[in-house]
């Protein structure tokens, strides 16, 4: 049977007959058909359902988690250090437009840097590979941001200094030197208060 010009048979792909001439419907073609094979796609955009995401998308959402999850942490228990964390992470975020590729990631190491501060999660008294090791285990966060952690601000040298660095460099991999590079330039020009 016939369908209103705007309603759909069942099919995404469906194409319907218009009762009224293109020149009534801005959206019919000129033989009153309307293309509806998106649909699906316009009802989900309508209700503000997001596609699912692609890698991409996800990338640009890790700062966003990060900043949470280090807010969860930190904030209550360790303010003075939540105050650094939030500079640190707004310099990064300056940075951006600079780091390309790795700006998302850097962001986030940036950050979770100091989470191992935490008493709970300050197993080996390294905060950079407790806070790894924390986000590689309980998180699943990706390898590169828990290797930034680890390493952050020159960590390898205290590591060497507790006996940790063999510790340390079985379970996490330095990070490319750049990106290390940025991350301690963010730490090591934001005061303790941020």
């Amino acid at each position: 049977g016939r369908m209103s010009q705007h309603g759909v048979n069942g099919s995404a792909m469906a194409t319907t007959r218009s009762t009224q001439t293109s020149a009534h419907c801005p959206v019919c073609d000129g033989r009153g058909m309307r293309d509806v094979s998106d649909v699906l796609r316009r009802q989900a955009a309508s209700v503000n359902v997001p596609a699912s995401l692609t890698s991409v998308d996800f990338m640009q959402t890790t700062a966003a988690w990060a900043e949470g999850l280090a807010r969860v942490l930190l904030a209550d228990s360790l303010p003075r250090r939540w105050s650094h964390v939030q500079g640190v992470g707004a310099r990064a975020r300056t940075l951006k437009p600079s780091i390309g590729t790795d700006a998302e990631l850097l962001e986030a190491a940036a950050w979770l840097h100091d989470i191992g501060y935490l008493p709970q999660l300050a197993h080996t008294g390294l905060h950079g590979l407790d806070g790894a090791r924390y986000l590689r285990d309980v998180q699943h966060a990706d390898l590169m941001l828990c290797r930034l952690v680890a390493y952050h601000s020159c960590a390898v040298i205290e590591a060497e200094e507790r006996g940790l660095a063999d510790v340390m460099t079985r379970e996490f991999a330095p990070p490319p030197q750049h990106l290390a590079d940025v991350l301690t330039c963010c730490d090591m020009t934001t005061s303790p208060d941020g």
